[in-house]
């Protein structure tokens, strides 16, 4: 039996064959991943209640979601109908080909389309931000094509007068891309910009790691002192280098089968914490998996989401609601659509 080369490629968080599944392991997930399996995807459809254009409201708390393009700002106006959001956290393709492989979700386009893609998501997001925002971006970049997009992407937005920058997070990955002729790629880049002067929350950016070493000694009111006795808090700062955020693989309960590159929920719930108050309005213009509805609704924030994808939108709704129900924030390895048979033979089991 050949198996796929089982190096992870560029942001991957779970693009690797589970050698004991072959094996018969119960603990593979149950759906492949949905980027690469289009013939599959469509059996998901019929399952769907949402359609292209359509919008679900949550009858409890307030959030919505819909089924539209990020780049299409009638669709825009019709989730927002005029609310502002005081934070967008934005997740788009990342124009990476990941595994040489170009999909309708991870897809590969000119550099050219790409950042006209983008500038129009851009502005629709600028459109719906308050006076004083917060904006995120996590963003690729392909070393075998110029680093792009990121540094393109990052040019571009010099375009937005309205949007000024404020950092570059580097969130490390426990896996990445392994190689014997590089170093290993273990970062997912996040872009930080602002609309107006919002508020941040810096007790947000406190991570759990405890800390042990004494040290950077300077004179306070004519006082000799050391870091410990300066700080506020016994524990590290996150800064723009976070390292204590673990990556999304398939025995993680937050997982979603399916989705891949899934985002932390540590991560954005870091973000929701340090740039909005509850009740206000996240928007997240990618949905993908989830994550941010997930993270909304844990904080008590209102999350208006959408993807151009039915399935990721109906996957963001039952998570959603498995959540309500189970209080579990994803199915680990199990199925998110129990309607579909999907017994799968060992070599189609992927996470």
């Amino acid at each position: 039996m050949k198996l796929p080369n089982d190096t992870l490629e560029l942001f991957s968080n779970n693009a690797v064959i589970d050698k004991k599944g072959l094996l018969g392991d119960e603990t593979t997930e149950r759906l492949k991943r949905l980027d690469l399996s289009g013939e599959f995807k469509k059996k998901l459809v019929p399952f769907c209640r949402l359609k292209k254009g359509e919008v679900w409201n949550d009858p409890v708390f307030g959030h919505r979601v819909g089924v539209l393009d990020a780049s299409n700002s009638e669709g825009i106006g019709k989730i927002f109908e005029g609310r502002k959001a005081s934070l967008v956290i934005n997740d788009p393709p990342y124009n990476v080909a990941v595994g040489n492989v170009n999909t309708d979700n991870l897809f590969k386009i000119s550099l050219n389309d790409y950042i006209d893609f983008s500038r129009k998501w851009v502005l629709n997001a600028i459109s719906i931000m308050q006076k004083d925002a917060h904006f995120y971006v996590w963003l690729g970049a392909d070393y075998k094509d110029n680093f792009q997009p990121l540094p393109d992407f990052m040019i571009m937005m010099r375009d937005f007068a309205d949007l000024n920058p404020k950092n570059l997070i580097t969130m490390r990955n426990q896996r990445g891309y392994g190689t014997q002729k590089n170093w290993m790629w273990v970062r997912q880049e996040l872009l930080y910009y602002v609309k107006g002067n919002p508020k941040f929350n810096v007790e947000a950016e406190y991570t759990d790691i405890p800390k042990i070493l004494r040290g950077y000694y300077k004179k306070v009111n004519g006082k000799i002192t050391e870091n410990f006795e300066r700080s506020k808090s016994q524990f590290i700062r996150a800064g723009n280098v976070w390292v204590d955020v673990q990556q999304v693989f398939y025995r993680m309960e937050e997982n979603v089968p399916g989705c891949y590159a899934q985002k932390p929920l540590k991560a954005i719930e870091r973000l929701i914490v340090s740039g909005s108050a509850e009740n206000e309005i996240v928007a997240d213009f990618f949905a993908h998996s989830g994550t941010t509805l997930i993270a909304g609704e844990r904080l008590k924030r209102k999350v208006y989401t959408f993807d151009i994808d039915p399935v990721f939108a109906e996957i963001t709704i039952r998570r959603l609601e498995n959540f309500r129900k189970t209080g579990k924030t994803g199915w680990q390895w199990n199925n998110p659509f129990p309607e579909l048979n999907t017994e799968f033979t060992a070599e189609q089991r992927w996470i």
